[in-house]
């Protein structure tokens, strides 16, 4: 079983963009490069299957954008289980990231946590309904790339909230992210109509732009705030918290939508909607239930990047998925790819790989200085 490293109370002020180096002077073991391997797998096939799925939903009768919403987060009870039998495994064994003092070690009361993922778990149903227009409003494709500029978001509030550094590559790849999604906004063509889907009207295709564009800021605050959580305040670093905070924030983002699925009225129609499904009804309800499957191994992984890297490494492998969404996305739903997306996919791959740049230098300079400090 992996030991989790035990960083001193200088590494953990190192800032967020050299993550990587604070967790590369350990040496890394199978299973936690397999654990890496895994959660990356989780990341790039939930993300890309949910969001295939979800705008198949939209495109064959679907008009919920409460229903669509509520899938995101309503699959938590497949993780009860799992959650059990880790409890049951590792018991009360943690890691403390502060050794200073007794009082450092003691961990968090279930009352401040619990206040914790419930404010995130608020963030995370409003993000899901905004994510869920900006599905329904714009062609996948468009909606994908848009969804890079979680990078550039991440970074700027990990900048105010775990000290992120600003490298030149940091830099260069948020510069390339920002045009990348303004260029979409000139983008004419995911207006028009084509033979799978109908057309779009500007007013909502700058609706859907507005709302994938905050969902994207809410979700970089997200992920910069549990990076902290799990560096300041849990204290205990096991795998058992990276389930207690997804679930927890699940319950109350499912509580979130639920909600506003009744409030808005679009219950009503639930019926209606699943006959009226051009698939048939038991598809309508198997895209639901796989939708909400896949999200839930989306965050698996992705929390589980954040607890054994960083929230910046967690949002570069979703960003990794950057084009393999499009790209299905013209084989399924004919979507069009044009200059003005190519250009945006390339200057998104292209910040993409800049950021990863950056964790490569992280790690040279981290081998380097560990070697350094051998021979000394």
């Amino acid at each position: 079983q992996y030991d989790h490293y035990e960083p001193s109370k200088e590494e953990i002020n190192v800032p967020l963009a050299s993550s990587l180096k604070t967790k590369q002077d350990t040496p890394k073991d199978f299973w936690w490069w397999l654990k890496i391997a895994l959660y990356t797998v989780g990341v790039l096939l939930g993300q890309s299957a949910a969001l295939l799925l979800g705008r198949l939903y939209f495109l064959k009768g679907g008009n919920s954008k409460w229903m669509s919403s509520v899938v995101q987060v309503l699959g938590f009870p497949v993780l009860i289980p799992f959650y059990i039998f880790i409890t049951m495994k590792e018991g009360q064994k943690g890691v403390a990231i502060d050794d200073e003092d007794d009082d450092d070690r003691k961990p968090p009361s279930p009352y401040t946590l619990g206040a914790i993922y419930a404010s995130l778990g608020l963030i995370i149903g409003l993000n899901c309904f905004l994510y869920s227009v900006g599905l329904q409003n714009l062609p996948v494709s468009t909606y994908t790339l848009l969804c890079a500029s979680q990078l550039a978001f991440n970074s700027f509030f990990s900048y105010f909230i775990n000290g992120q550094k600003f490298t030149p590559f940091v830099v260069n790849s948020l510069v390339l992210l920002t045009i990348s999604s303004v260029l979409l906004v000139f983008n004419k063509d995911d207006t028009s109509s084509s033979s799978t889907a109908p057309a779009i009207s500007r007013v909502k295709y700058i609706i859907g732009f507005l709302c994938t564009l905050t969902s994207s800021a809410l979700y970089g605050v997200v992920l910069s705030v549990t990076q902290f959580v799990f560096t300041r305040v849990v204290k205990r670093q096991t795998f058992k918290q990276v389930m207690e905070m997804i679930i927890t924030e699940n319950v109350v983002a499912s509580v979130v939508t639920v909600v506003g699925l009744f409030a808005s009225g679009e219950w009503r129609s639930i019926d209606r909607e699943m006959d009226a499904y051009r698939l048939g009804t038991v598809p309508y309800l198997m895209v639901l239930i796989w939708i909400a499957v896949f999200w839930q191994m989306f965050s698996i992984g992705a929390v589980g990047l954040i607890f054994e890297v960083s929230s910046l490494f967690s949002n570069s492998i979703s960003a990794v998925g950057l084009p393999i969404v499009p790209i299905m996305a013209v084989f399924f739903f004919n979507d069009k790819m044009n200059g003005i997306k190519g250009v945006s996919m390339a200057l998104a791959v292209w910040g993409f790989v800049s950021y990863v740049y950056q964790y490569y230098v992280d790690g040279q300079k981290s081998d380097k200085k560990t070697l350094d400090e051998a021979s000394s």
